[in-house]
């Protein structure tokens, strides 16, 4: 199949790209190198070194004799990303060329409109792209868990089943957006289904948890195709965070409380999860919603395996309640159903004791180039731009 990757250079993007090339299928990447331009200009980094993307697809073809296409550009630039749409005419399009942080989007204004302009607008330029130039083309988007909120009830796939009054329908799942970022993604939600309707496009929007691991089969092949591994305040997650703040003989910081129930994915199985989604095409103007998590953890748990785990590499991990810089509940019900990828075929890998060794073996590893002035937050949910004091 011909594939087009927005978002390609990133986290998940790339590791994506190299699994679905090796399965034998015509790659294009196409980002604006946005993300890297962030850590640039925050003085942050990857703990795995990056080589460029340039060099990643370079080394790629050097390995497997296999070559991924590669186009600089923008979702904001329409013109643009029509021009790949026409030249390409892909079967598939996998989006991840959104602006992923929850803390990025409550900086300040600026970041909240940017955000929000660039990932709605963005998204429709690629909604309008589609239906202009590939009609055919089935939109594998990116969306997140964080749209759902966290309901005292149990979190459907998308929809849930309504009784009122005496009558019934099926509707969309209510959503309860954590952040601008959240926001962000359920407006995204709305257009893609609205557009399924209106112009008979097929789209699945793939509702992700939080996803930890830094290596995949392709990755491993080669240091110089490593994906990120993100530990910062801004774009790190906790059990990244976690792992790094083990390494580093800091405290474990837990926010608030620490019994915040989230959704958790292993990186291998998001690639998966992309393949099957794609293989298994919806109808045309079908729009449909898949929750794309495999376990749950509350902080605390998470926090409690690192400790645990680190006692295994001499280290006396510690950990150390922080105040929330986020508006969120701290105590509640989560129980999210999670069965149409696996209906697909996903046989999930879940987190062990192997996969935590694994993440503390790599901080060991990279431990001289950790920054530990990176990881206390000083993003606060309730005044942008106030600083959260330890």
């Amino acid at each position: 199949m011909r594939i087009l990757i927005l978002g390609g250079d990133g986290y998940l993007g790339w590791p994506q790209a190299l699994y679905l090339s090796e399965k034998g299928h015509d790659i294009t990447i196409f980002d604006n190198l946005s993300r890297r331009h962030f850590d640039l200009e925050r003085g942050f980094n990857s703990l795995i070194p990056l080589q460029t993307l340039h060099e990643r697809i370079a080394v790629w073809k050097a390995l497997m004799g296999k070559q991924i296409h590669m186009r600089i550009g923008d979702v904001m630039d329409y013109e643009a990303l029509a021009a790949i749409f026409q030249e390409l005419q892909p079967d598939a399009v996998v989006h991840f060329a959104e602006q992923r942080s929850a803390p990025y989007s409550m900086i300040d204004r600026k970041h909240a409109v940017f955000t929000q302009t660039n990932n709605v607008v963005g998204t429709l330029n690629v909604l309008y792209a589609i239906k202009e130039f590939a009609p055919a083309c089935h939109l594998v988007k990116l969306g997140t868990m964080g749209e759902y909120g966290t309901p005292n009830i149990d979190i459907e796939e998308g929809f849930i089943e309504i009784h009122h009054k005496g009558r019934s329908d099926i509707l969309p799942y209510p959503k309860q957006p954590g952040s601008f970022y959240h926001l962000s993604k359920v407006h995204d939600s709305h257009n893609i289904m609205f557009c399924c309707k209106i112009w008979g496009l097929r789209a699945t929007d793939l509702n992700q948890g939080i996803v930890y691991g830094f290596e995949t089969a392709e990755t491993a092949l080669d240091t110089r195709l490593a994906t990120r591994f993100d530990y910062d305040q801004i774009y790190g997650t906790a059990l990244n965070r976690f792992c790094v703040q083990a390494v580093a003989g800091s405290p474990l910081t837990v926010y608030g409380q620490g019994q915040q129930i989230r959704g958790y994915i292993n990186l291998m199985d998001t690639i998966r999860c992309i393949e099957l989604a794609i293989m298994s095409p919806p109808k045309e103007s079908e729009y449909r919603v898949f929750n794309q998590i495999t376990e749950q953890f509350s902080l605390n748990e998470l926090a409690e395996m690192v400790v645990e785990q680190s006692k295994h590499f001499g280290l006396e991990a510690q950990i150390k309640f922080f105040p929330n810089p986020r508006v969120e509940q701290e105590q509640h019900y989560y129980n999210a159903t999670h069965t149409r990828l696996i209906e697909l075929g996903l046989e999930p890998h879940l987190l062990s004791e192997t996969v935590l060794a694994s993440m503390l073996a790599f901080a060991i590893a990279q431990r001289s180039s950790i920054n530990q002035q990176v990881i206390l937050p000083t993003v606060n949910w309730r005044d942008a731009q106030n600083e959260v004091t330890p």
